[in-house]
């Protein structure tokens, strides 16, 4: 096996420089959550997997009793309508273990959009701040200013005036390589805990994600699963409120 192996499902799809959009497991499951209810809704059909030596030595085991290797997966999306693009989604079961694995990823993942005419990215994921947030804000970083004016139009948050940080992984990976190839591209990060799987943050990406896109998709999954998760932070903050009234101290944050 190669360090990297794609495996094509079906034919490639005919598309007219279709949008990537990359949704793998990241804080909060935000970018995962996301672009797998998107692809949900639109129907989007699987064209490619992606297998790396990088990802955990393992097989999942579905239901039927039989195994699988974990992968990435490649979905497209042929628009309908005048005046939207077609999509290409990309989402999967992990992101690579180590910094080489991450570049060859990244590279091979960009070797594919590049050959469907890929000329703008959007990479999903989550900002972790450390504490429960009731309504998540959407924070952007691009690859350039105009880019970054064009964007704010949709209510996506630039700290310009914050010292820099970093985005970890494929997100920031195939926004900085696909630049080097001539790609526009822009990170969404939903506001998160970092401590639970949130798709009330997912939900507010995807929110801007689609009006950007000029696609209309139904939201009510998102929002249930997020009502479920309220109630277990619900349970979480209760547990905390009642440990520090006997004094313990103990710090359960780690719970989920």
């Amino acid at each position: 096996m190669e360090a990297i192996t794609v495996r094509y499902v079906k034919s490639r799809p005919k598309l007219k420089e279709p949008i990537l959009i990359e949704g793998l497991p990241g804080v909060g499951n935000v970018g995962k959550l996301a672009a797998e209810h998107l692809l949900d809704e639109l129907k989007a059909k699987k064209f490619a997997e992606i297998y790396s030596k990088d990802f955990p030595p393992q097989v999942f085991v579905k239901p039927d009793g039989t195994v699988e290797l974990v992968k990435n997966e490649f979905y497209y999306y042929k628009s309908k309508k005048s005046g939207t693009p077609d999509l290409l989604i990309l989402t999967g079961d992990y992101q690579g273990l180590t910094t080489q694995g991450q570049y060859e990823l990244s590279d091979s993942i960009l070797d594919i959009a590049e050959e469907f005419g890929v000329k703008r990215i959007f990479t999903l994921g989550g900002y972790g701040l450390g504490r429960m947030i009731k309504e998540p804000g959407v924070l952007g970083a691009a690859t350039d200013k105009k880019l970054v004016s064009e964007m704010k139009k949709f209510g996506i948050e630039f700290r310009e005036d914050e010292p820099g940080g970093g985005i970890v992984g494929a997100s920031g990976l195939l926004l900085g390589f696909g630049a080097l190839r001539g790609m526009e591209g822009i990170c969404l990060m939903g506001e998160t805990s970092g401590y639970l799987v949130d798709p009330k943050s997912a939900r507010a990406v995807l929110v801007i994600l689609t009006k950007i896109l000029g696609v209309e998709i139904d939201m009510d999954e998102l929002e249930l699963r997020a009502k479920e998760i309220d109630h277990i932070a619900q349970q979480i903050r209760e547990m905390e409120r009642i440990q520090k009234d006997k004094g313990t101290g103990e710090d359960l944050r780690y719970i989920g």
